[in-house]
């Protein structure tokens, strides 16, 4: 129960710098705030996560993790086309 609180903690102090930065910046892009945040979820998974055995709720971490990698195939798709079109 401490990992999971622990990840959720990581996760919203990640998500919290990035908005941050990105409000220092002055560009609120949602891709770009959805591939940092996806970043963050993957790199805090895979340091919470136990190799033995695997908690009920990283299993539904990865199906988000999993739902997060296929939007991001899309606005990369997405960003392909628009140079294509050019």
């Amino acid at each position: 129960m401490m990992k999971k609180h622990l990840a959720i903690s990581a996760l919203a102090g990640w998500v919290l710098l990035v908005t941050g930065f990105m409000i220092l910046a002055r560009t609120l892009d949602l891709e770009i705030f959805f591939v940092l945040w996806l970043i963050g979820i993957l790199v805090i998974v895979e340091l919470v996560s136990d190799h033995a055995a695997t908690p009920r709720y990283l299993r539904f971490q990865r199906l988000v993790i999993a739902s997060g990698v296929i939007l991001f195939g899309a606005i990369v798709a997405r960003k392909i086309l628009e140079i294509l079109a050019r």
